[in-house]
């Protein structure tokens, strides 16, 4: 079903935006009811995974730890979105009369906590280099680090910042547009799904925006774009930073031994999984977002199709795929490390571990 309309999807791109679409409403509508279980199913999938690292830490009384309140803050922020995304999905089904102002300050509410997410994501990346730079500097000079229980004046600004500078962006949004009544854009059921990037195929029927309304349209998408890439360039140099920091220390010793390679493999692996799996979650977003803007024209047709239900693969799906990189991975490949370790111990003779004894707990010290 969804073949066919892909197929047939070029010949129903309208040339005129004004001109009356003859294709049918059930043709498109389809592509609508696969996004919605898509947006379904990954929204859930993300609850349960964001929701199992909010349990974890809470049982286990370390949501206060100032190593882990990143990762806390960061997934309560991924359980908020995912429920946004599971309500949108749910109102795709459902037929009332106020959906219009519903979908409106949902999108809204999303766009705040993707936003927070975002920002939460660089600031657990921070605490992590933080963490290896001082830690470096430590066993460098030789001094021991002061472990705090607490979280420190300038992660508790961070974290503040992170969540009230998405809610001061999207301030202007609210004010206007309740001004401007941009809400009344919003009847089609398929405003509920997703980010609001607009339609597939424009209706015959549907209402122009008004100027103030496009230009609210238009910031919604510059403030995720700018977002994003602000985010993206700030992961990237900071976990570039962080690896060089951290090979410094494999290769101080003069020594590689099987501990050091294997102590820099599980380093690169996490470090290269940070951002990739952020370019994962939003990279067909982006792309949707970036061509509303730049060729809306260019959203309509098969290009559209895909990129629409990529995006509700991926970006519904962040929750899930935080948990494991930033959660449950970490934890496996901590466990890896020490029992590679520990193996490569048994084989050292005393001479040769009394040399890299040093480097060692450096390492793990790191890792």
């Amino acid at each position: 079903m969804l073949r066919e309309f892909l197929m047939s999807s070029d010949e129903m791109i309208m040339t005129n935006h004004t001109a009356a679409n003859t294709t049918g409403a059930e043709d498109w509508t389809q592509v609508y009811v696969v996004v919605s279980w898509i947006q379904l199913v990954m929204a859930v999938l993300s609850i349960l995974g964001s929701g199992s690292i909010i349990c974890c830490l809470m049982l286990r009384g370390l949501s206060r730890k100032p190593e882990l309140q990143p990762l806390m803050l960061l997934s309560v922020a991924d359980l908020l979105l995912a429920v946004c995304w599971l309500i949108g999905s749910i109102l795709f089904f459902k037929d009332c009369t106020s959906r219009s102002t519903h979908c409106y300050y949902l999108h809204i509410v999303e766009q705040v906590f993707y936003m927070a997410s975002f920002f939460y994501t660089l600031y657990y990346v921070w605490n992590l280099y933080k963490g290896i730079k001082e830690k470096y500097c430590s066993c460098m000079d030789g001094y021991s680090v002061q472990v705090s229980n607490r979280v420190s004046t300038a992660g508790k600004i961070v974290a503040l910042v992170s969540c009230l500078l998405p809610v001061l962006l999207m301030l202007p949004v609210i004010i206007e547009g309740d001004i401007s009544h941009c809400q009344a854009n919003l009847t089609e059921p398929y405003r509920c799904l997703m980010m609001h990037t607009g339609a597939l195929f424009l209706m015959s029927d549907e209402q122009p925006m008004s100027r103030s309304c496009l230009y609210l349209h238009t910031y919604h998408i510059t403030v995720f774009l700018i977002t994003v890439l602000v985010t993206l360039l700030s992961i990237t140099v900071l976990v570039v930073k962080a690896r060089c920091i951290y090979r410094r220390i494999v290769t101080s010793n003069g020594y590689l031994g099987s501990e050091q390679r294997a102590s820099f493999s599980v380093m690169d692996r996490r470090m290269v999984l940070y951002p990739l799996v952020f370019v994962f979650c939003w990279g067909p977003a982006v792309i949707l977002a970036f061509l509303r803007v730049a060729d809306p024209a260019a959203c309509q047709g098969k290009a559209g199709v895909v990129l629409y239900i990529l995006q509700a693969l991926t970006s519904a799906s962040q929750g899930f795929f935080n948990c494991l990189v930033y959660g449950w991975i970490r934890v496996y490949l901590r466990r890896a490390r020490r029992t590679f370790s520990s193996r490569d111990a048994d084989t050292q003779t005393p001479l040769l571990r009394a040399q890299k004894r040093r480097g060692y707990q450096t390492l793990q010290t790191l890792a």
